[in-house]
């Protein structure tokens, strides 16, 4: 992060010398430090309306506040209570938005750590929002092979403060998860100082074919209100046996992140659709961070027939577009799968993606905490059993 602008202190405690306080914050506060300018670009996962959409959780909003009773960082965090027991696990999807370049890094996980162990959390899990190694779609393309995976091949970046967070959290008693609960690959396209001509450019060939054939073909592009999201729904649903996976969310939850994303920052959360002589071929929902920067490519629904007019790609394009109109730097894919063998299925999601041009990333991935005693590390291995069976 850097400097941060001034905000309603808010009960904020007053800290002594350089060291950091942690306290519960209301979401109010929470969202209008996120919605700053110039400061920590949050994932949705992070905002207190997060905290709304995941039912089943509970959810508390902490701030980190400076000597002077500034408030510097704030982390949704996310409760799940083992059945059968009192004792919580603690979870921060994509987070926590502290200063991870902060030398004293331990100013701010250490106070973390004590606060979760205080209201009975066995365990942490925290996803900090940083890249550590960056692919180039054309060094991908040209790396794709059988039993080719993305990590054999040698990235074009490596993240210098991601390398050394990891590092820093290895040997303070934080380890890898074997499993994470968010994507740690996702596919970025670069926005920042790019125009229109340079994002179509950036696209490759099938891609602007595909563009140019869906707007010849009349496939209409367009963005639509919460009554569309049954008819997006039903052909997730479609999407889902087609491909082979199943997301688990009905469409409660999709009309619950709507509703609550958009309660907190009207906008946040969009629908785009893609109609063809009226009938409704493809839809794709898009977030947008609370300051703008970011925007994510959530999820995405297709229709099994009409698939030769191409809607997707000009959704997909629609989107793109719109973002960087909106002044975004980064609009975000998410995951894609790290299979390089052009005749494994899998790897059709990651070569539709590289179309765009832009890059795959590896972030640093999630990590966990043992908050200290024997009896807390076997509640660990039970969570992570519940966590997998579900």
């Amino acid at each position: 992060m850097t400097t941060h602008e001034q905000l309603p202190k808010a009960n904020a405690p007053a800290g002594e010398g350089t060291g950091l306080r942690l306290e519960t914050i209301g979401a109010d506060l929470h969202a209008a430090f996120l919605r700053r300018p110039g400061g920590y670009t949050a994932s949705f996962l992070q905002t207190p309306a997060w905290a709304r959409v995941k039912t089943g959780w509970r959810a508390e909003s902490l701030g980190w506040f400076d000597g002077a009773g500034r408030l510097m960082g704030t982390a949704l965090v996310l409760y799940r209570q083992l059945p059968g027991l009192r004792r919580l696990f603690a979870y921060l999807p994509e987070g926590p938005g502290v200063d991870w370049a902060d030398p004293q890094l331990e100013r701010w996980l250490d106070p973390l750590a004590d606060h979760l162990r205080g209201a009975g959390a066995f365990a942490v899990r925290m996803g900090p929002p940083l890249a550590y190694r960056r692919w180039s779609a054309r060094t991908l393309k040209d790396a794709a092979g059988p039993g080719r995976r993305v990590g054999d091949v040698l990235p074009d970046l490596v993240e210098p403060l991601g390398a050394a967070v990891a590092d820093r959290l290895r040997e303070s008693g934080w380890r890898r998860c074997g499993a994470d609960g968010q994507p740690r690959l996702v596919f970025e396209v670069p926005l920042a100082g790019r125009g229109l001509d340079d994002l179509w450019t950036g696209l490759n060939q099938e891609w602007r074919r595909n563009v140019k054939k869906a707007g010849r073909s009349g496939v209409r592009t367009g963005v639509e209100g919460p009554q569309t999201l049954p008819a997006f729904h039903e052909l997730l649903r479609v999407t889902e046996r087609r491909d082979g996976f199943d997301l688990g969310r009905d469409l409660g939850y999709y009309q619950r992140q709507y509703a609550e994303l958009n309660a907190e920052q009207p906008g946040r959360m969009r629908l785009y659709t893609a109609r063809h002589e009226g009938e409704l071929l493809a839809a794709h929902t898009l977030l947008t961070s609370p300051d703008g920067v970011r925007v994510w490519y959530q999820t995405g629904a297709s229709a099994d027939h009409r698939r030769e007019v191409r809607p997707s790609n000009a959704l997909q394009w629609r989107m793109l577009c719109d973002a960087l109109l909106a002044g975004a730097a980064v609009y975000d894919m998410r995951g894609v799968p790290d299979d390089l063998d052009p005749a494994s299925r899998a790897h059709g999601l990651l070569r539709w993606k590289l179309g765009t041009g832009g890059e795959a990333v590896e972030t640093v991935g999630e990590w966990e905490l043992p908050l200290q005693g024997a009896v807390n590390k076997a509640l660990h291995r039970a969570m992570h059993v519940y966590l997998t069976r579900r």
